[in-house]
């Protein structure tokens, strides 16, 4: 009777737990299991991203996807294959990659595992289907980004990785508008892993980029550069065409430079925009500010005389000196030879913190804002002593990137203020609704439009006869701008190298400018010094004259041919209005 009694005393306490346990299951672990069992029977798969497309400002296709089919494979699959050698075979000849290549997967540290990558976008999709039918192996649609110009506008465009993920660019500086988050497909399967259901979720995919850039203009700018860094066996060079109105970047050119299609064959150092990353001292195109600063705080009128004496200036002890005697010369004069003993005059009657404060107006020392990632600030310090004012005040002691030099320049040329430069005109969504679009064209105003104006004069003077860029005149048109010729500094020795920054910064149309251009040009080697006027004036011209045509812009002497006319051509048109849609064709 005893042992009855336990006995069932047992078999009702086992019954208990076993209830209260699974009530607990039930009740407070439901979720948990339940999640368990989807997870077994539920696999989802990702979709390849799909990205949007970036076009220029024609709605020509600078970078698109392809669709391409990437080889994987399941090692511990392979290895339990009959014959392994011949699997391989098969995959090698199908897809053209090496044996020893698929092999090294199968041997490698993934043997154990079951699932190895062995080349991700191998070939177009739909080029190998027979790889199904071999055991182990498989293929997975992906998407390749492609670029059809090749190193065309790379340094604006940039590229991506193999996750897709941008590395540079509008690529890096868009991604999250570019880049999709992909879908996924969600299969069901039972126990012994057949399949039950799928489901797809897709997603849109990016959406799109048109740039400002014009393709035909980025091809003039490119081969004109490239063709004069052949003639001087130069070290780099770049090349910026803005709207000085608007900040639209109509052509962004640097050399060298790389095809984003494959940036790995190419050295780092050719991934670099240039452009808008090299700081550099400026030399003598840095005297607009010195000049503007006068006009604009009274220091000198358009009429003041300069005496440059010997031909030199002595300011706390050195000697800083012209290329040549000049004597006695105007305002216009000063830039039209380029005199450092005038610029410095100049400068020192203004003090260093009235030269400080101008050139922060013009932008120097801080980024532009340019949508394109790794923009430097360059480098601006008050000066401390009358030799750093002196030397500031010619374009030495500090540092300026070439877009900072243009989008001073565009400040003369668009009645005195500071366009915001841009890449990006538009957002375009998958669905082909526009998102948004720049309209953020118009920066502070730094100068009056009198001064403004007194300098497009005074900087056609330039490119004429007597100028220091007679070789970057445009046959029709006037243009005005301003030469540089300034020594690199050599990190490793910490002092001046024996080569130049050869610059020249301008625009034309002068009295009604279209377009602003700089072309900066280092390490010339040559016969002669590698003046600005001399080595980047001729890329100037020759850019700006295509540029003109294509752009279909009328020639100033067919303007005159027209009009009987007494006065200075500035006149024609004294101040156009600003109007954000200008140069859109």
């Amino acid at each position: 009777m005893k042992r009855e009694l336990l006995l069932n005393t047992l078999i009702t306490f086992a019954f208990l737990v076993v209830l209260v346990r699974l009530g607990g299951i039930m009740v407070f672990d439901h979720g948990r299991y339940a999640a368990e069992a989807l997870g077994q029977y539920d696999r989802e798969r990702p979709l390849a991203v799909k990205m949007g497309t970036i076009y220029d400002r024609k709605g020509r296709e600078l970078a698109m996807n392809l669709d391409m089919e990437s080889l994987w494979c399941n090692p511990c699959q392979v290895a339990s294959a009959k014959d392994v050698a011949l699997a391989v075979s098969d995959v090698s000849s199908i897809t053209g990659l090496p044996q020893a290549e698929i092999m090294q997967k199968l041997d490698g540290p993934e043997r154990e595992k079951r699932f190895a990558w062995i080349k991700r976008k191998l070939m177009p999709a739909g080029q190998g289907g027979a790889i199904k039918n071999i055991t182990g192996f498989g293929l997975k649609e992906e998407t390749e980004r492609f670029y059809p110009n090749g190193t065309l506008a790379s340094h604006v465009i940039g590229y991506v990785d193999a996750a897709d993920d941008g590395m540079d660019g509008v690529e890096r500086s868009y991604q999250s508008t570019l880049k999709s988050k992909g879908g996924r497909v969600v299969v069901q399967r039972d126990a012994t892993g057949k399949i039950l259901s799928q489901g797809v979720e897709m997603d849109p995919g990016g959406s799109s980029l048109v740039l400002t850039i014009d393709e035909d203009l980025q091809y003039i700018a490119e081969s004109a550069l490239e063709k004069a860094m052949a003639k001087w066996n130069a070290q780099s060079g770049s090349v910026i065409m803005m709207d000085p109105y608007n900040g639209e970047i109509l052509a962004m050119a640097n050399k060298p430079d790389f095809n984003p299609n494959d940036p790995g064959k190419t050295k780092p150092r050719t991934w670099k925009n240039r452009a808008i990353m090299d700081a550099y001292e400026p030399g003598s195109v840095f005297k607009l500010v010195t000049g503007s600063a006068g006009l604009e705080t009274g220091v000198v009128t358009p009429n003041s005389m300069f005496n440059t004496g010997p031909g030199y200036i002595e300011v706390g002890g050195r000697k800083f000196h012209d290329d040549d005697k000049l004597g006695v010369i105007s305002f216009a004069e000063l830039y039209q030879k380029s005199s450092n003993v005038g610029a410095i005059t100049i400068g020192l009657k203004l003090g260093p913190e009235k030269l400080y404060e101008y050139a922060k107006k013009f932008g120097f020392g801080q980024k532009t804002g340019i949508d394109l990632p790794f923009e430097a600030s360059g480098y601006l310090r008050k000066p401390s002593t009358l030799v750093s004012l002196a030397s500031n005040s010619i374009g030495y002691g500090v540092a300026v990137t070439p877009i900072q030099l243009l989008r001073a320049y565009s400040a003369v040329a668009n009645g005195g203020y500071l366009p915001n430069p841009h890449v990006v005109q538009k957002i375009i969504s998958p669905e082909g609704q526009v998102i948004s679009s720049f309209t953020d064209f118009k920066g502070p105003q730094v100068i009056k439009p009198e001064t403004a104006r007194i300098l497009r004069r005074i900087l056609r003077g330039v490119t004429q006869q007597g100028g220091t860029a007679t070789e970057a005149a445009v046959d029709g048109n006037e243009v005005s701008g301003k030469t540089g010729t300034a020594r690199l500094y050599d990190p490793r020795t910490h002092g001046y190298s024996g080569l130049y920054a050869s610059t020249f910064v301008g625009f034309v149309p002068s009295h009604d400018p279209k377009i602003a251009m700089v072309v900066v040009i280092k390490g010339a080697k040559g016969p002669t010094l590698a003046f600005g006027g001399l080595v980047s004036g001729p890329v100037f011209s020759e850019i700006a004259d295509r540029a003109l045509a294509y752009l279909d812009v009328p020639r100033d002497d067919g303007i005159q041919n027209n009009l009987v006319y007494l006065g200075d051509k500035e006149d024609l048109n004294h101040e156009t209005a600003f109007d954000p849609g200008r140069n859109k064709n």
